[in-house]
């Protein structure tokens, strides 16, 4: 994970409880330590951000309670 996606991530794990009240169930898109946006599906979060934000820039996460929602998934144009 970059250092900049970690850093994200940091803050998701810090702010869970809180996020998990505001947004539990959707997707977060999460750039410079702050939720830019939610969705109701992985799909219209990753569509929506990669249109405004550099690819590698911005960090998408499920909200859910507990560990078992911490989750790395990586896009690649590359298909096999």
């Amino acid at each position: 994970m970059s250092t900049g996606l970690k850093k994200e991530f940091e803050f998701y794990k810090k702010n869970q409880r809180d996020l998990v009240s505001k947004y539990k169930g959707k997707f977060v898109v999460i750039k410079d330590e702050e939720v830019k946006s939610a969705y109701d599906t992985e799909i219209e979060a990753y569509q929506s951000a990669q249109k405004e934000y550099k690819l590698g820039s911005f960090l998408l996460q499920r909200v859910e309670e507990g560990e078992s929602s911490h989750s790395q998934t990586f896009y690649s144009r590359v298909s096999i």
